[in-house]
């Protein structure tokens, strides 16, 4: 048995020491593999400089979503960026089949000037260190990884709100080379190079329902250049609006038509309600002003208030009409030796008996009793029945007008 022990103990002493040996081996190797690539090379010549096209294959992946700004018109987004293409310069041969690199070596080779061309702000990672990831395989191909976070603008028509939805473009290309030099297209294909991930979606206001890849070439003075677009679509989420802002409406008009049951010869009663609910209305219609940009036309919202607001003010004016109509008859005739007039509301409930041509209720009351209500309700039918069946979702723009789809 101890001799047994014995052999086992020498056997893998012999296994490691042979182990730090290829460790050894390999590292001196890949040394001398990188030494290689790098002598001669010219990180300011493209692949295949004078002669072909270079084709730059690109993929995302969205760490995080949001948040989007209706003000600003622009949007936030946190992203692994990956870049691969084929540099035969950088062709080795070796025990091993990918050099796994940190970034001091992106410096040392050439890369893809890629920007982002309807970006604000664009952050590039760099705690602890640089979050960039590079690996050259054997064949020469090249992959380049990088953490970005962009806020990119976002343009919306806004005639639809809250009922409304967007696409938010996300365009990027190379800053100087143009289409006959290095061309972009999606590794993964055009369904499948953007990956969004519903966890990692942070979005309160909207819903992320998609996204479509698209390529397209921008025409410039200084040539053609190749762009790579996706559109993200976001849906607008109702539920906030209607909390905040659309049942306090209804529930205001509501209350403005109480005063078709106030006695009418309570006017002032009536007026204060009217006048109440007016300046309730004139309130909410600023608040939801506010959390939006100032555009020169009217949104979907804009035209459920302004309805709001003429019920509102309709209940008002038939509140004191009829009170220039009832002043000659709201003080008690008497003779002139009599003792001075009292106004009708004085009245109320004393021993003077009430004038029976103010007693009981009006006939436009009675009417307004009825058609205010179902008048409002057809509104609303309406109103959300073209707003709710009607696509709202934005259709994507092309490149300021002057691109088209590389095919």
């Amino acid at each position: 048995v101890s001799l047994l022990l014995f052999n086992l103990v020498c056997l893998c002493s012999h296994a490691n020491v042979h182990g730090n040996e290829r460790e050894k081996i390999n590292s001196d190797d890949i040394t001398r593999i990188l030494d290689r690539l790098l002598d001669g090379y010219d990180n300011r010549l493209r692949p295949g400089s004078g002669g072909g096209v270079t084709e730059v294959k690109t993929d995302i992946f969205v760490t995080s979503f949001g948040p989007v700004s209706d003000v600003e018109m622009e949007y936030t987004m946190d992203m692994f960026f990956r870049q691969t293409w084929v540099d035969e310069r950088l062709k080795f041969e070796g025990p091993t089949e990918i050099l796994r690199l940190n970034n001091l070596m992106v410096d040392k080779i050439w890369t893809p000037d890629t920007f982002f061309r309807n970006s604000k702000k664009s952050i590039s990672h760099n705690m602890t260190t640089p979050n960039k990831l590079f690996r050259i395989m054997k064949n020469g191909t090249v992959l380049y990884t990088m953490r970005l976070t962009i806020s990119a603008e976002c343009p919306m028509r806004l005639m639809d709100f809250p009922m409304d939805g967007h696409a938010c473009p996300l365009r990027f290309g190379s800053y100087a080379y143009t289409s006959s030099e290095i061309m972009f297209t999606w590794k993964k294909g055009p369904v499948a190079s953007v990956d969004c991930p519903k966890e990692s979606m942070s979005l309160l206001q909207y819903d992320l329902v998609g996204q479509t890849l698209s390529s397209e070439i921008f025409k410039a003075n200084t040539g053609h250049y190749s762009v790579q677009v996706v559109h993200f679509h976001l849906q607008r989420k109702l539920g906030y609006y209607l909390i905040q802002t659309y049942i306090p409406l209804i529930m205001v008009v509501v209350l403005s038509q109480v005063s078709f049951w106030i006695n009418k010869e309570s006017v002032p009663a009536r007026t204060v309600a009217g006048i109440t609910t007016v300046l309730t209305m004139t309130t909410l219609s600023i608040s939801a002003r506010q959390s939006l940009p100032k555009v020169s036309y009217a949104t979907a919202m804009d035209w459920f208030i302004a309805v709001c607001f003429a019920f509102v003010a309709s209940a008002l004016v038939d509140s004191p009409r009829g009170g220039l109509k009832r002043r000659n008859h709201s003080v008690c005739r008497s003779e002139p030796d009599d003792a001075p007039p009292l106004p009708i509301f004085l009245q109320q409930g004393s021993a003077f008996p009430q004038i029976p041509q103010l007693a009981g209720t009006s006939p436009i009351d009675k009417y307004a009793r009825i058609l205010f209500p179902l008048a409002f309700a057809l509104f609303n039918l309406v109103y959300w029945y073209i707003y709710l069946a009607k696509d709202t979702m934005e259709q994507a723009r092309d490149l300021e007008g002057a691109a088209f789809l590389y095919k």
